[in-house]
């Protein structure tokens, strides 16, 4: 049976293109086609650009057909976070309050991906002020996990972004990721995201929320589409010091290599704790695949991985930056911003710089850490998620069940950030109620190559993440 387009990767779609089967126009076409059958149901997508997209596409063609091939990702559809500058469009960072923050000029990776080819489809939609790892918006509303009828968590702050791919309405979404915010829609909504290590990819023109913790990726239908959005974006850029003096390196040429003589370890500290059973039998089935390709899993005592946590519990960095940040919207209007985010972001004025620069000494001791304890570790693996996608009406009840559910899907992806890893999330199963679960590969920072190699290993054998959703309850309504 062949795949549908709207469900065919990035390196199958652009096989296509480059065989003249396809073309740039008829692609854009037929994504616009669908976001417009499904979002209305869906609400993924906060923009979206049809004119635009088409004249890009079209744009695209014409270069293919005078013999101007930009690469891999050429004439290729995209959507992007409502955190990222569009020049022209709004950033709204899901917020009503900042609608006519018009951008003067696209961030950094939007203009890399433009340079690559790609055609932009819209903006999609994210947690107010990316403070959430649920993927709630009293403001523009939730979008919705497509894999169940009933309103599920899309996982958050790249909610939309998760939702788009998941249900084929683009077959890339860049999102951001400060706590959790690409791996965990991933994760719940059945699609393939990395999260970068900081310094990487620069945030340029991306809405902030921690200039500590914030990192770009995307969201993909499978680890090689998104080394292939990597390798685009990566690079030195003077306006994000981050990612000075950090060459590009190349992920492409080993992502077949398999995974044969790499040591793996379960990540025993914390990340087990706790976890749905179902999720954990899933996560521990693929180090049994990981194994019969050839490579050595063990468990791993973590305890820099409990130490995190300990820390993240006590939010004094994000909090503060976050608050920072926003200072001029919570000060000046908290009584219009969503509650969910406004009652804890407001606690970022009470950190006194004393804990904050003891929070900032904690992490760099546990940074420095963390590199010698997995001096001889090439990636751990842990669930991505600690519970699964729950309906939207179970979490956003009141204040402190929405704390617990927020909590049940960021810890096990906020150590990461704290610890500067990078990670990928892969779908590896589902729950018997039908929604996906998510295996995190972490990697030692800089090392993305490492974790897509892994990725990519694990989807060459395994058929996870060409599971699609049935959308016969959105396509009918």
């Amino acid at each position: 049976m062949t795949t549908p387009l709207h469900y065919q990767t990035i390196s199958e779609l652009a096989q296509q293109i480059r065989n003249r089967t396809l073309s740039p126009v008829e692609l854009t076409e037929h994504f616009l086609s669908r976001i417009h059958a499904l979002d209305p149901k869906l609400n993924a997508y906060r923009w979206v650009c049809t004119e635009s997209a088409l004249e890009e596409a079209r744009a695209s063609e014409i270069a293919l057909g005078s013999g101007r091939d930009l690469g891999p990702l050429h004439g290729i559809p995209y959507a992007a976070k409502d955190l990222f500058d569009v020049r022209g469009l709004a950033t709204t960072a899901g917020c009503r309050l900042l609608e006519n923050n018009i951008a003067g000029q696209d961030a950094t990776v939007i203009r890399k991906l433009a340079q690559a080819g790609m055609v932009f489809l819209g903006k999609t939609h994210t947690v107010q002020l990316a403070y959430s790892g649920i993927g709630i918006n009293h403001d523009y509303g939730t979008p919705v996990n497509p894999w169940h009828p009933i309103p599920h968590a899309p996982g958050g702050s790249s909610s939309g972004s998760g939702v788009a791919v998941a249900a084929g309405m683009a077959p890339m979404a860049l999102g951001s990721d400060t706590g959790g915010s690409v791996r965990i829609p991933a994760a719940l909504c059945g699609v393939t995201g990395l999260k970068t290590t900081v310094g990487r990819i620069s945030r340029a023109g991306v809405y902030p929320l921690s200039w500590n913790m914030d990192s770009v990726g995307p969201l993909a239908r499978s680890a090689h589409d998104a080394a292939l959005i990597y390798q685009a974006m990566q690079g030195e850029d003077l306006n994000d010091d981050t990612t000075r003096g950090q060459s590009p390196h190349d992920v492409l040429s080993g992502l077949s290599d398999g995974v044969r003589g790499l040591r793996l370890a379960f990540a025993e500290t914390v990340f087990f704790e706790d976890v749905d059973p179902e999720i954990e039998a899933a996560v521990r089935a693929t180090g049994r695949v990981f194994k019969d390709l050839g490579a050595r899993v063990e468990p791993l005592d973590l305890p820099e991985a409990k130490a995190a946590w300990n820390l993240n519990q006590q939010a004094l960095i994000v909090v503060a930056e976050a608050y920072t940040n926003n200072r001029n919207l919570l000060e000046e209007h908290f009584d219009r911003l969503d509650p969910v985010v406004a009652l804890r972001m407001i606690k970022g004025k009470e950190i006194k710089a004393f804990s904050y620069l003891q929070s900032m000494l904690e992490w760099k001791r546990l940074r420095a850490s963390i590199i010698r304890t997995l001096r001889d570790v090439d990636a751990l693996l842990v669930p991505t998620t600690r519970i699964p996608a729950l309906p939207v009406d179970a979490i956003d009840t009141d204040m402190e069940t929405y704390a617990a559910r927020n909590i049940g899907y960021l810890r096990n992806t906020s150590i990461g950030n704290i610890l500067n890893l990078c990670g990928l999330s892969v779908p590896c199963g589902f729950i018997s109620a039908g929604t996906p679960i998510g295996v995190m590969i972490y990697g030692k920072p800089f090392e993305e190559d490492r974790v897509l190699r892994a990725g990519c290993a694990f989807q060459n054998v395994t058929n996870w993440h060409r599971h699609t959703p049935d959308l016969s309850w959105a396509e009918n309504g």
